[in-house]
């Protein structure tokens, strides 16, 4: 984005002392966001969360040191916003995994300093850049950004044609963990997956989750909450959701992430775990004309 706009950006929606707009040194815009709670980068390609890390606290959020910013290009790490459908697309194999939303430009139609401290940051999806071929549905996308204390995120589906149509989605999020071997996960004790390094088989998850090789595992009809209990941070990662019926759990390890070569060190795959708020496989969402879907996450952490 060129420097004019990063000027019309500030001039419209800067706080000051809160949320100021800036170019990287690529050129790819970004909001940041500074208040007496935490810190927090959002691209505004994909609406992108970068970072967000409590003031006095390890950061929540883990960006690869290797993730490329470039226009157009996934970002490894953050929260990318998977939309209008989560994984391969379902027929077409030549559409981009994931969807499109991640790697267009978003524009910021809002932005507000709260009362307790928080500052929120509003994007929509323009219809410019939803390629019809791949998505030929009438529908208004939003993303709701709130910094503060815990980082709240929203993505609100409307749909604005005559015709119902269904998505999958995700908030694909990478969390900063002090070591996997340090870490286990909690909150979907019991529930059925779908296991994509098994072959998609289907299984049942007996106690906590722990990540010991790679991890690549769809949870079904599961609205729980899910708990990141880190002993290397003394911390816990609480990932309360809404509008939520699926859950990832994702970790590549060792030879799928050399293969991705942009995890910054042969063992940076070590400091992050994904854990996912998705509608997916018999979860995905039907939206009626006229209807609003929202899917709404918010993290927070926790001594321990």
């Amino acid at each position: 984005m060129s420097q004019p706009d990063i000027i019309t950006l500030n001039q419209k929606f800067a706080i000051a002392g809160q949320l100021e707009f800036a170019a990287e040194a690529n050129g790819m815009a970004v909001a940041r966001i500074a208040n007496h709670h935490a810190q927090s980068t959002i691209a505004l390609q994909g609406a992108h969360i970068l970072a967000f890390q409590p003031n006095g606290e390890a950061p929540l959020i883990w960006l690869s040191p290797a993730a490329k910013l470039a226009p157009g290009k996934s970002i490894r790490g953050g929260v990318p916003v998977c939309w209008p459908w989560f994984g391969a697309h379902a027929t077409a194999s030549g559409f981009p995994a994931h969807g499109f939303a991640r790697t267009v430009p978003w524009q910021v139609t809002a932005s507000t300093a709260l009362p307790d401290g928080s500052t929120r940051i509003a994007f929509e999806l323009p219809q410019s850049a939803i390629p019809s071929a791949q998505w030929p549905h009438a529908c208004r996308v939003r993303l709701i950004v709130t910094a503060g204390k815990t980082l709240a995120v929203e993505l609100i589906t409307e749909n604005t044609g005559n015709a119902p149509f269904k998505i999958g989605e995700a908030l694909h999020t990478y969390f900063a963990i002090s070591d996997v071997d340090n870490v286990r996960i909690t909150g979907l004790e019991d529930c059925v997956y779908l296991d994509k390094v098994d072959d998609w088989k289907r299984k049942t998850q007996a106690g906590a989750i722990t990540i010991t090789s790679e991890v690549d595992r769809l949870y079904v009809n599961t609205e729980k909450d899910c708990l990141i209990e880190d002993a290397g941070l003394r911390r816990r990662i609480r990932i309360a959701k809404r509008g939520s019926r699926s859950t990832v759990v994702w970790n590549p390890w060792i030879e799928k992430a050399a293969k991705m070569g942009d995890f910054g060190s042969d063992t940076g795959y070590r400091g992050m775990a994904c854990v996912e708020s998705v509608n997916a496989a018999e979860n995905v969402v039907s939206v009626a004309p006229g209807a609003t879907h929202a899917l709404s996450v918010v993290y927070s952490t926790e001594k321990i």
